[in-house]
């Protein structure tokens, strides 16, 4: 594209000019801070040069050979586990059909946990919600989410008891896109206050899909007695 504006430049002081150019003119003309110390058509309409930098364009533009080569299934790692299911079982009280969270892939004391809902065909909601339409109802969305701040308020570094908490309210909960069978529902929830007293925290929470967010808002959420 640089070239194409040189080019331009060049080609509107070549027209304007009713005396011979001289390399000065030509130095003025140009965008950027070119030397111009030989003549012009060596620096810019050299087909040499030309040739050299569709070449690099080419190279760097296509595929590398091993990316063409390497299967689909062998292109996207998946993601880590930080806590897999059996240590969610032993963090959260909730069952089948109601456990919403199948593994945490990110995880700091106190503050935030990334967890992930594989969402398929089989879940027990899709019969009836809908049954020629498969979407993931809003609200277990939202109780999804509330789970993942279940593992944050739950652990010692917030003061939980390990034994229960409570889903205390929800506030400003938007709806971006629908989730369906196959999605991977990724949920963050992030502790914004706690106040240890009253066993109350404030959390915000995003879900996303394919990097896109899906659902939003604000949580609060109470521990429960041992």
């Amino acid at each position: 594209m640089a070239s194409t504006v040189i080019s331009q430049s060049l080609f509107s002081a070549l027209n304007s000019s009713p005396s011979p150019i001289s390399n000065k003119t030509i130095q003025n003309s140009l965008p950027f801070s070119l030397s111009v110390k030989q003549p012009l058509r060596s620096h810019i309409f050299s087909s040499n040069n030309f040739k050299k930098s569709q070449k690099s364009f080419i190279a760097n533009s296509t595929t590398s050979a091993d990316d063409r080569e390497t299967p689909i299934e062998l292109k996207y790692p998946a993601f880590p586990t930080i806590m897999d299911i059996n240590q969610i079982r032993e963090i959260l009280p909730h069952r089948f059909p109601f456990l919403l969270v199948d593994r945490v892939i990110e995880y700091t004391p106190g503050v935030s946990a990334v967890a992930i809902k594989n969402v398929t065909i089989n879940d027990n909601f899709f019969p009836g919600h809908f049954p020629e339409r498969p979407i993931m109802p809003g609200v277990l969305m939202v109780e999804a989410m509330a789970q993942v701040g279940g593992i944050v308020m739950l652990q010692p570094e917030v003061g939980g008891s390990r034994s229960n908490f409570f889903f205390a309210g929800i506030d400003k909960v938007r709806f971006r896109k629908p989730v369906i069978a196959g999605d991977t529902l990724v949920m963050r929830m992030t502790l914004v206050k706690l106040q240890k007293r009253f066993g109350i925290a404030k959390m915000d929470g995003k879900a996303y899909v394919g990097g896109e967010v899906v659902c939003e808002g604000e949580f609060l959420m109470a521990m429960g007695s041992e």
